[in-house]
């Protein structure tokens, strides 16, 4: 998986397609060319889940658009809210031991504390789902897809899937090096945007290679039209 993946990003027109997402990276600050990159990191789950053995091109920039911020709600939904309703239960029994007082106040207060410990695993949690949900949305070509659980099920308790979730951490570090290395230098600088889309389009490769597996084949949807509502 991992020498496949890593080789995926110089399949076909690579230098053609790594310029062009390097500049929408270094870009991505300005917001829409951030979403027009995650919509192609949405077509390569597509066409990865497809079966297609090649990279998608960078075309029909208005669906990359859209699929890119359907991904983004999809993450934010992801990450946010439970984020969100965490922090409401750990400020919440901070805040009620505080108004509480004496010992049972603080004893609340601090089951609250100890309950902020917990962030590190929810972060888990989190980056956990988010690639299989991405993936299904992908698959399925319906932001409802990204929430069916019924289906994320069997992926999400696949050794495949384990693994895919497991090996950006391998190409997170690399990247790190690469980056610090380039970074000495103005030259080498510029170049760390392009280097970032090569590795994610790697990641993201790894995700849907590990997606096609867990569901036994390849998508409904199908390699190559663009993503639905």
């Amino acid at each position: 998986m991992l020498e496949d993946s890593l080789s995926y990003p110089m399949r076909g027109d690579w230098i053609g397609r790594i310029l062009i997402g390097g500049v929408l990276t270094a870009l991505s600050v300005l917001l829409i060319p951030a979403f027009l990159i995650m919509g192609y990191y949405v077509r390569v789950l597509e066409r990865t889940i497809g079966g297609s053995e090649d990279p998608p091109e960078f075309d029909e920039w208005g669906e990359l658009f859209v699929d890119g911020l359907k991904a983004t709600v999809i993450a934010f939904v992801y990450s946010v809210v439970p984020t969100v309703a965490y922090l409401f239960v750990v400020f919440g029994l901070i805040g009620a031991g505080g108004a509480i007082g004496g010992d049972g106040g603080g004893l609340l207060a601090g089951v609250g504390l100890m309950t902020m410990l917990l962030i590190v695993p929810l972060m888990f949690v989190i980056y956990y789902l988010v690639p299989a949900a991405l993936a299904n949305f992908a698959s399925e070509g319906t932001l409802g897809a990204a929430f069916d659980f019924d289906a994320l099920k069997p992926v999400l308790l696949s050794s495949d899937y384990v693994v895919a979730i497991l090996m950006p951490f391998v190409v997170g570090v690399a990247l790190n090096i690469v980056g610090f290395i380039l970074g000495i230098t103005v030259i080498g600088l510029l170049l760390v945007p392009f280097v970032s889309f090569y590795a994610y389009i790697s990641i993201f490769r790894m995700f849907g290679l590990a997606f096609e597996k867990s569901n036994g084949g390849a998508s409904t949807h199908g390699a190559g039209q663009p993503v639905g509502v």
